[in-house]
């Protein structure tokens, strides 16, 4: 982890942004104190989530509404969630 001011990072953002992409946490700083961090994103799980509700959707033990509900959340989960938009 390293610091800089705000200004430092406001100047050299991009810079910043390739750092949290490779992993690295920055501290930004403001008169002296840490005022935010700068930390890399974390992966997606769009594919693992679908299979854990793929797995519940063939549970013969949820009631009808809960059922429902899995059934609803699988629409929406795609494995196209793990992409990474900045580079698709």
């Amino acid at each position: 982890m390293y610091e800089l001011s705000a200004s430092e990072a406001s100047r050299n953002f991009s810079s910043v942004l390739d750092s949290a992409e490779r992993g690295e946490t920055i501290a930004v700083t403001r008169a002296g104190r840490r005022v935010a961090l700068v930390i890399p994103a974390p992966a997606s799980n769009g594919r693992a989530l679908g299979e854990v509700l793929r797995r519940w959707r063939s549970n013969p033990a949820l009631d009808d509404v809960f059922a429902a509900h899995v059934e609803s959340a699988g629409r929406t989960v795609s494995a196209d969630l793990d992409g990474d938009p900045w580079h698709d």
